[in-house]
């Protein structure tokens, strides 16, 4: 049986190995062909990327495990997320396509800030490369022990052999291949997932005997598992603040750097209706297959003589219970797709920052184009290195830095992003404030006790961040009253060309 995984994960990293050398030759070796893939993605690969680089393992995991636990209630998380995708695409994605390119082709988050605000002290580049830096280095050791786990779980290999297999094969073609490896693998990774999703729950329901039978038996065990409003074993209905908690994860698709670069290398703005089209029906479909996975793979566990020690397992188990090994093994690498694809993404944001936004800007401006993406490849290269020996002997759940890691980057660089493509009259010193008190704000609210109980167990940290980033970003800038003929006109030009190219 194993053997038969085996060949399927085999020709899976084949095939991701083989993409990174498709775009390695295909590349072109200046800094934006490497980091930035050219601007020249088209809409679907724009679109699955951005959504395959989004959802990493908690799709496949985190989230049926939560549907499996609670029941509808879960879904609160998801209909937040569709709804904060949706704005990111209607309302962020053009402007900062257009931005980005007017403003002296900026090709990262800190490079755009500091354009978009005449920061010649470097301040916003630094803080904000810092904060990416810190971040997604750790964000990205929590996707390499999801690795490590998936290994040691499934196939009962070494923690830490699974964690080099993955991390050796992301390397591999992010190193060499840059972003259009990374966006192209991410396409066909977003397709396994997508696939994967719709098959195991379809494949579930058939053998409860269809729909009508898998929902009377759900509703036999406990009616609550379709309430949206009560979790299931527990007499308390969710609160007001439990459901705009949930829902508040939408709200960090404006400031996640590894997602919102995306639209950045798309090689049209108006193929961006075309993106936005099929990045939200990938979303939705798969996010409704996840859930779904989680509530009929609760009910198949209820009819059969099984036990499940650990609800987010609960893909992973019908996988091999239900298909044949080869197919199981296909299954499988849908789940390390969701999490080398985060990685991947991560892993080039991260890069990006040291070397644009740290290296060049401050340390050799004159650098060459061949010297910038050699040291960009260096950089992914040092930064797995470190992520990898941050996630030696991890043995605790991921969901907690995950969690704290969206929330960090939303409140940190979600409102200075908005409000800096769409209010002319915000300042550098008003995205400064804005920025480091979200930062603060929501670093306070996630780990300072009060009263003997973070402030984040009744609130989403992300809320009182964002709040308090858009307040300093107002406040400061009207106090400000900086006038830059060179801002203005930028962002009038911004204005007219997206008029141009709607």
């Amino acid at each position: 049986m194993l053997s038969s995984v085996y060949i399927s994960l085999g020709l899976y990293f084949i095939v991701m190995l083989g993409i990174g050398l498709f775009a390695y030759r295909n590349t072109e070796e200046d800094v934006e062909g490497y980091l930035l893939g050219g601007r020249k993605l088209s809409p679907a690969v724009v679109a699955l990327s951005a959504g395959a680089s989004d959802m990493s393992g908690w799709m496949l995991m985190g989230l049926p495990g939560a549907m499996y636990v609670s029941g509808l209630s879960a879904s609160w998380i998801a209909i937040g997320l569709v709804i904060g995708a949706w704005c990111n695409y209607l309302y962020v994605a053009p402007r900062l396509r257009v931005y980005t390119e007017v403003a002296n082709n900026a090709i990262t988050i800190p490079d755009f800030f500091a354009e978009r605000f005449n920061d010649t002290s470097h301040i916003l580049r630094i803080v904000s490369a810092i904060v990416i830096i810190v971040f997604f280095t750790l964000y990205t050791s929590s996707g390499l022990v999801a690795g490590g786990k998936l290994f040691e779980s499934s196939f009962g290999l070494n923690y830490e052999l699974g964690l080099y297999i993955t991390a050796g094969v992301v390397v591999t073609y992010t190193l060499f291949g840059g972003f259009m490896a990374v966006s192209l693998t991410d396409f066909v990774q977003g397709c396994l997932m997508f696939i994967a999703l719709i098959l195991v729950p379809t494949v579930v329901m058939f053998e409860l005997g269809g729909i009508t039978a898998t929902m009377q038996s759900i509703s036999a065990i406990d009616p609550a598992y379709f309430s949206l409003f009560n979790a299931v074993g527990s007499s308390e209905s969710l609160t007001v603040l439990g459901i705009i908690s949930l829902m508040a994860w939408g709200l960090g698709y404006f400031g996640q750097p590894h997602i919102i670069v995306r639209f950045m290398a798309i090689r049209s703005v108006k193929d961006m209706p075309i993106a936005r089209k099929v990045g939200m029906s990938w979303m939705i479909l798969a996010l409704v297959g996840a859930l779904s996975t989680g509530l009929f793979g609760m009910a198949y566990v209820a009819a059969n003589p099984m036990t499940l020690a650990d609800p987010e397992t609960i893909f992973v188990v019908l996988s091999q219970v239900l298909f044949h090994p080869l197919i199981a093994g296909f299954l499988l690498a849908a789940i390390l797709a969701a999490i080398m694809s985060t990685i991947s993404s991560q892993l080039l944001v991260t890069s990006s920052s040291l070397v644009s936004d740290i290296y060049e800007a401050l340390l050799n401006q004159d650098a060459t184009d061949k010297q910038l993406v050699l040291i960009s490849r260096l950089a992914v290269l040092g930064v797995a290195i470190l992520a990898i020996i941050l996630a030696m002997g991890e043995n605790q759940s991921i969901l907690g830095l995950v969690s704290n890691a969206w929330a960090g980057f939303g409140a940190a660089f979600g409102p200075v992003i908005l409000c800096g493509l769409y209010w002319s009259k915000m300042t550098r010193l008003g995205a400064i404030a804005g920025m480091l008190s979200g930062t603060v704000v929501t670093l306070v609210w996630l780990y300072v006790p009060f009263a003997g109980e973070v402030l984040n167990a009744s609130l989403y940290a992300i809320v009182p961040g964002f709040i308090a980033n858009i307040g300093a970003i107002y406040l400061v800038s009207q106090l400000d009253q900086t006038n830059d003929p060179q801002m203005q006109n930028t962002f009038n030009t911004v204005v007219k060309k997206l008029k141009e190219e709607a």
